[in-house]
């Protein structure tokens, strides 16, 4: 009888202990659909600070990826098609690099030509945000900061970024209506 209280004690222990230690902290929760998201600055290559509410009004494809990601290598061209596409319509790509050193992004970015903004998040702060553990993950944003889509793993296309683009842009504002 006395080890069967001392278990869920020790156990008890074991969870304060850990998330004391930060095991936790790496991919947090999954933001839901229709979610604001809260703001976060980051960091461009050429050393200038963002803030994603300075998209606010435009569609955001929020792409967190890495060079040594093939996947992710992988579906940039697509992306950077689409941006090239529709920039001028209210889109916007921003590439969220992962914990890698500015010069070998730099350098990934030159080697493949890509123009829209990338973004180091040194400490994965912004990622683990949008829960990201594994790469990539694209989240979509609306006009007004609020998740639309969220892949994961799976590769974009650009009839992929087109089509969830054109179903953003369809749907009406989200009213929200307070009680008295």
């Amino acid at each position: 009888m006395y080890r069967q209280r001392l278990w869920p004690i020790s156990a008890i222990t074991v969870l304060i202990a850990l998330s004391t230690l930060n095991v936790w902290s790496m991919g947090s929760r999954v933001p839901s659909i229709g979610m604001p998201i809260e703001d976060f600055h980051l960091t461009d290559l050429d050393g200038r600070t963002q803030s994603i509410s300075q998209y606010r009004g435009k569609i955001v494809l929020l792409n967190f990826w890495a060079t040594w990601c093939k996947p992710c290598t992988k579906e940039m061209p697509a992306m950077q098609s689409t941006y090239n596409k529709l920039r001028n319509e209210g889109f916007m790509v921003l590439a969220i690099n992962e914990l890698e050193d500015d010069d070998k992004v730099r350098e990934h970015v030159m080697q493949y030509s890509h123009t829209f903004p990338v973004l180091m998040d040194r400490d994965n702060k912004v990622a683990n945000q949008f829960g990201v553990f594994g790469l990539p993950v694209s989240v979509f944003l609306d006009g007004q900061g609020r998740v639309q889509e969220y892949i994961k793993g799976g590769l974009l296309t650009e009839q992929t970024i087109l089509d969830i683009v054109a179903r953003i842009q369809k749907q009406a504002p989200v009213r929200v209506e307070l009680a008295n």
